[in-house]
């Protein structure tokens, strides 16, 4: 595992790189424990009867990511569209299971 190096540490592109695919695998470590939460939404949702897509939610997570990006200089559209796509992904994961009448 290559040191870490902030990005004005990186003297190469070579090192540059290592960084990426590190912060790269870190984000897929953290998308799959998202997923669990998913998985565990599942379990809670079912017994209570709620369905997988609640629009409220997914407009308040929406918001929230957008205000977080915004807070740390990224672009808040790059994130809703990132965000969207990641929600629908899970409402779909959930969807399989959950059973709408």
């Amino acid at each position: 595992m290559p040191p870490i190096l902030s990005p004005q540490d990186c003297t190469s592109m070579e090192e540059l790189r290592a960084q990426i695919d590190r912060l790269d695998r870190d984000l897929i470590g953290l998308l799959v424990e998202r997923a669990s939460y998913i998985d565990r939404a599942i379990d809670l949702k079912g017994p209570q009867g709620m369905p997988a897509r609640i629009p409220e939610r997914v407009e308040e997570v929406v918001e929230n990511v957008k205000a977080e990006a915004e807070a740390n200089g990224l672009d808040p559209a790059l994130v809703e569209t990132l965000w969207r796509h990641l929600i629908n992904w899970s409402i779909a994961r959930e969807a399989k299971v959950i059973t709408e009448d």
